[in-house]
């Protein structure tokens, strides 16, 4: 048995914000990609996942059994199938900030709930809101409190605009230019980040007052207008809410950036090569970056990899 690929994702725009009712931007991102698999010999890999599965198996039976309205599973042939060896087959790395649990919980529903609902009928915001639920509820067992934002992106496998907490809906985004100059890429920070600490970072901070106004007037103000931007495809504006947003990152997000990269995050800022960005909770995994020149970028991150994921 092999089931169908789900993609992991990326937040281009609305982390931390999101929270607080930011505007948000996610696309599915194609590189990597996992899959529901049983074998009868596992390595160790495979039987981490396995075992993973087991708990998460007994969580998901508490999940039906405390919310039956919200979302039932066939819990029987989820735990024959774990028992023949099913585990999670994944390149998405962990601890990332591309969804590696979002595309798991997106593989147990669609092979496992039941009265699901479906990519093919008419999604409307109900239903994205209902899917948004109940992926939501199914992966706080992997991160505490989890907004369904990812799974709902791997599910669907579409870029996902987040208008507020109660109002998503699919986006189309602009075409990527073939030989565009101008690029997001991802950049590797060689450190497996963990959410949960970063989450109570934030929500310690979110206690201040200072700290509220900034996300409201600045954080919040720059995120909404880098999707706008985005979306329109207006591309100078974009670079310069990026920036803005870069700099208040740097400024007010300091924990959540490994410390290594505090210089090239300021090195961006005063060359303009490149301006970066969280990708996810950061604390690690991967940093966000945008340009207006990939070549120029590359010679700047020299000794860096990047990984390109747009084109403008």
């Amino acid at each position: 048995m092999k089931g169908p690929l789900f993609y992991s994702k990326i937040l281009l725009f609305g982390e931390y914000g999101i929270i607080k009712d930011s505007k948000g931007l996610s696309i599915p991102y194609n590189f990597y990609k996992g899959a529901l698999k049983v074998e009868k010999d596992l390595d160790e890999k495979a039987r981490r996942s396995n075992h993973n599965l087991r708990s998460y198996a007994v969580y998901l039976e508490k999940l039906q059994t405390e919310n039956p309205a919200l979302v039932t599973f066939d819990i029987a042939r989820l735990k024959h199938d774990i028992e023949e060896g099913m585990y999670f087959d994944s390149t998405i790395p962990e601890g990332y900030g591309v969804g590696s649990s979002g595309a798991l919980v997106a593989s147990i529903y669609d092979k496992y709930a039941n009265n699901k609902i479906t990519v093919l009928e008419n999604l409307t915001r109900e239903k994205l809101l209902e899917l948004k639920m109940i992926f939501g509820e199914m992966e706080s067992f992997f991160h505490g409190k989890s907004s369904g934002l990812d799974p709902l992106n791997s599910y669907l496998s579409l870029p996902i605009l987040i208008n507020s907490k109660d109002n998503i809906e699919p986006a189309g985004i602009p075409s990527q230019t073939v030989d565009g100059k101008g690029a997001v890429f991802l950049l590797d920070s060689g450190i497996i980040g963990e959410t949960a600490p970063m989450i109570n970072i934030f929500m310690e901070n979110m206690k201040q007052e200072g700290f509220r106004h900034m996300l409201k007037d600045q954080f919040i103000k720059h995120t909404d207008a880098c999707v706008e931007d985005f979306l329109k495809g207006d591309v100078k504006s974009l670079f310069g809410n990026v920036k803005h947003l870069s700099k208040t990152v740097l400024r007010h997000f300091k924990p959540m950036i490994p410390a290594k990269f505090h210089e090239l995050w300021q090195n961006g800022l005063e060359s303009n090569d490149y301006y970066l960005k969280l990708c996810g909770s950061g604390g690690g995994g991967y940093i966000l970056g945008f340009t207006e020149n990939i070549d120029k970028a590359r010679e700047s991150l020299k000794g860096h990899r990047l990984e390109v994921v747009y084109t403008f």
